[in-house]
């Protein structure tokens, strides 16, 4: 696991995109792994702007999404399909017909969730794979248990989470308490992850990720057996991590 530590969100959030701008010169059809909320949004902002630019084409590749809330339709304005459309697909050259995210109205979930993941492997598998990161370390909406699923599958959310996505709502009675995610072993199965976290909130659980041992109760833990794991971090959320031989650190001015 290699981390990166920038100076602020905006440098943070360029040094990411360029990581997905170089995999998507060097193979035009890279399958990416994208996630929603707001510690991405810069990313996509990078990415839109270096499109316009023609220094990144999304022309071939495919995408797959994370999660979306159970019972939100594709055009719902809290709905992650719309997220994406909104902050990153309608600004680029990019097929909607290759981008997938999952069905929260699904008739059949446990159907939409098996055929997703096969939707996945069918595409190739996922070469790069954003994340974001919890508080409480879900990474999707995979949630601290005494048990972790593997594939993509139907979830509650917790209380935490419930409460820090609140803030996208008019109110916290209209957050889903349900959702659709990929599994850890979904995840696992990316060629390259890519975590992002941001801001002192996100400054403890950012040295369990790194420090701390393997634990179902921090989900994102799983991530320190990847073989290509990169964590970037702004210089609040770096605030606790330790300067040991143990790990790759590598600050950028």
């Amino acid at each position: 696991m290699k981390v990166i530590v920038a100076p602020n969100y905006e440098e943070m959030s360029k040094i990411a995109a360029k990581e997905i701008a170089k995999l998507l010169y060097v193979k035009p059809n890279a399958v990416l792994g994208l996630a929603t909320g707001s510690t991405p949004e810069g990313v996509y902002r990078e990415l839109i702007e270096l499109n316009k630019a023609e220094r990144v084409d999304f022309s071939k590749a495919t995408s797959f999404n994370l999660d979306e809330y159970k019972g939100l339709k594709g055009d719902h304005p809290q709905s992650y399909r719309y997220f994406m459309n909104s902050k990153l697909f309608n600004h680029v050259n990019i097929d909607k017909n290759k981008t997938h995210v999952p069905s929260g109205v699904a008739e059949n979930i446990e159907k939409e969730c098996k055929e997703y993941d096969e939707s996945i492997e069918k595409a190739g598998g996922i070469d790069l794979q954003l994340l974001g990161i919890g508080t409480n370390g879900h990474i999707g909406f995979n949630e601290p248990s005494d048990f972790l699923n593997l594939n993509t599958h139907e979830t509650d959310l917790t209380e935490d989470t419930i409460k820090a996505n609140s803030r996208f709502f008019d109110s916290i009675d209209e957050v889903p308490t349900r959702a659709i995610t990929m599994g850890l072993g979904s995840i696992m199965k990316a060629d390259k992850i890519i975590l992002l976290a941001s801001g002192e909130k996100k400054a403890d659980i950012i040295a369990k990720l790194v420090e701390d041992k393997i634990s179902t109760r921090v989900p994102a833990s799983m991530l320190q057996v990847h073989q290509n794991v990169l964590v970037i971090v702004d210089n609040a959320a770096a605030s606790l991590l330790k300067n040991s031989s143990n790990n790759e650190i590598e600050y950028v001015k």
